[in-house]
């Protein structure tokens, strides 16, 4: 297998996985629809810096002491959990917070610095032991002989960062597009409300599945 033909086949394997609905586009929606485009794209770019990181850790074999590791993969996965449920939980609170404002009159603004949207899709990819186990057992395989693991692995994980920002962007256009109709502070509360329970069930999956284990 040569360089190219690893490539072209993670490339195909990777755009199947990003636009399978799940957590990344659950938060980019949200930050899209009740924040801005820049906050939507920070936490864009921030899932990116998490999957670069990620593949980084697959192609030096610190993922695959992750997936090796029964205690460290529970650890991850309950403090992986614990940022959910802490996020899902904080989004609600302040849903709630917004309504009595928008009732008291005042009009909603974005909430929020864009570093914290970048360091919110950071944290939640870093945070995400699947992630890992999805590196660790597919980007060995597009590896060929002869090349440093290191630096394919960053290329790879460079073409799953691509492909997703093309996607996010797709997805951030067509939220604003939607954004006059979906803007209003009782459609903002709910899509913060049903964000933050998106968060809390993620974790409560989380903490099920490592019980489980």
């Amino acid at each position: 297998m040569t360089v190219a033909q690893a490539l072209w086949g993670f490339a195909v394997v990777a755009a199947l996985l990003t636009i399978i609905p799940g957590l990344d586009t659950t938060l980019i929606l949200r930050s899209a629809l009740t924040q801005s485009k820049k906050h939507a794209y920070a936490t864009a770019f921030g899932i990116a810096a998490g999957t670069f990181v990620w593949g980084a850790a697959a192609a030096v074999g610190a993922a695959a002491l992750l997936a090796a590791s029964e205690v460290a993969f529970t650890v991850l996965k309950l403090v992986g959990a614990a940022y959910l449920l802490f996020l899902g939980i904080a989004m609600i609170v302040k849903s709630v917070r917004r309504r009595g404002e928008s009732d008291a009159g005042a009009s909603p603004r974005p909430r929020g610095s864009v570093w914290a949207a970048f360091c919110r899709g950071a944290l939640t990819n870093l945070l995400n032991p699947k992630v890992g186990v999805f590196y660790i057992a597919l980007i060995p395989q597009f590896i060929p002989p002869g090349v440093m693991p290191l630096g394919m692995g960053l290329l790879l994980a460079g073409v799953h960062i691509v492909e997703s920002l093309i996607w996010f962007t797709a997805i951030i256009f067509a939220s604003q597009l939607a954004r006059r109709w979906l803007s209003s502070p009782r459609v903002t509360a709910w899509i913060d409300r049903s964000t933050g329970g998106i968060l809390v069930g993620f974790a409560g999956l989380l903490v099920l599945e490592s019980r489980a284990g």
